[in-house]
């Protein structure tokens, strides 16, 4: 009777190991984040347009053809979103630093209204001078952000711009040389690990593929619902802002802040002298996050990644203190890709019957390369 070990789940051991392989990777990723940003967008491109081309090549259609097909249609597609978009865009037309201050006036005018508004009901709050303070502590914060921070922000946006000329270019090639990659990685392992090996990669890339699949479609998800929320209520550029803030929502906790704060200002710039506008807009926000984390990220997001919830709450920490905001937006589908490799690569190093497997193939083949030796 041969003895067939059962698989098991990976232990503490296993999981430090993928725990701080993943801090690794984080650092790397921030050293080489004029990189990471392009591949990253190249990797969400080509699990979005991986299942068209595989169904054209399934047709009859060779590779390239069905590269080329598939990334014409997509751009199309985007163009004619952008141009829908431009459209829909009821806002006035002046220049970005026009409208940037006009917005963090107005948003401004909002906190000072409602800080006036709150001492009026609790006169408790007019004895500590609450709107005094949170006015000025808000405006020299302002002022301070946009003449040291804003600039250099701006700066490192326009000097990450060229990089990201290489998502479609690195999206091509991952089309066209994908499988020929992974059977590259194949070729290097040993025949006892081989089936134990495919499953691996076939594991790694079905993560990766869900993982982002799920993103883009609650992305579209979560650009829909506070578009039309936002529109219903009366805000200019709704579809603009919903997109914005369904990106901004990638970084975990910190873009959905940010996502409120700029829906705020723009709704508060567009009815200066009617607050509720404001508020129901924080309302229709705080809906669609409860939307996301009880109904779209489940089903999305949700079924992509097996990860218990209090690690993915420490990584998410661990990944803004390593990388910042790179590291919030990377740190979990990293996580899931180097959980799946751990706990394989574990499977792998403590089966025994593999371990027995790999050495007596090394002892077959060095035995029949000795064979017509003379001793």
């Amino acid at each position: 009777m041969t003895f067939i070990p059962t698989q098991q789940r990976a232990g503490p051991v296993v999981w430090c190991g993928i725990i701080a392989a993943t801090c690794a990777l984080l650092f790397l990723l921030q050293q080489m984040l004029f990189l990471a940003i392009p591949f990253l967008f190249g990797i969400v491109l080509y699990y979005i347009l991986q299942p068209p081309m595989q169904r054209l090549i399934r047709m009859g259609v060779s590779v390239n053809a069905a590269i080329m097909t598939v990334g014409g249609v997509f751009l199309l597609l985007l163009l004619a979103a952008i141009f829908i978009a431009v459209l829909w865009d009821s806002g006035p037309s002046d220049p970005w630093q026009d409208m940037l201050g006009k917005y963090i006036t107005g948003g401004l005018e909002f906190v000072r209204q409602t800080m006036l508004s709150l001492e009026r009901e609790f006169p408790i709050l007019k004895q500590v001078k609450l709107a005094r303070t949170v006015n000025s502590r808000v405006n020299s914060f302002t002022g301070t952000f946009v003449q040291k921070h804003l600039t250099e922000i701006l700066v490192s946006v326009a000097a990450w711009l060229p990089s990201l000329l290489l998502a479609p270019f690195l999206t091509f090639f991952f089309l066209r040389d994908g499988l020929r990659f992974k059977k590259f990685l194949a070729r290097a392992v040993p025949n006892a690990f081989f089936e134990k090996t495919l499953c691996l990669l076939h594991e790694v890339d079905q993560t990766a593929h869900r993982y982002f699949q799920g993103l883009v479609r609650l992305t579209l998800i979560d650009t829909a619902v506070l578009a039309l929320g936002l529109w219903a209520i009366g805000v200019s550029s709704p579809l603009v802002l919903g997109l914005i803030a369904a990106v901004l929502a990638w970084v975990p906790y910190v873009g959905s802040i940010l996502g409120c704060v700029m829906v705020v200002m723009v709704a508060s710039t567009d009815a200066p002298g009617n607050p509720s506008v404001a508020y129901l807009a924080i309302g229709v926000f705080i809906l669609v996050r409860l939307l996301d984390d009880f109904v779209f990220m489940p089903l999305t997001l949700g079924r992509s990644l097996h990860i218990h919830p209090l690690i993915t709450v420490l990584m998410i920490f661990i990944g803004g203190y390593v990388a910042g905001v790179a590291g919030l937006m990377l740190v979990l589908p990293l996580l899931g890709v180097v959980m799946v490799v751990g706990e394989t690569l574990g499977r792998l190093i403590t089966d025994p019957r593999l371990r027995a497997r790999h050495r007596n193939a090394i002892h077959l083949r060095t035995k029949q390369a000795s064979v017509d030796l003379v001793t």
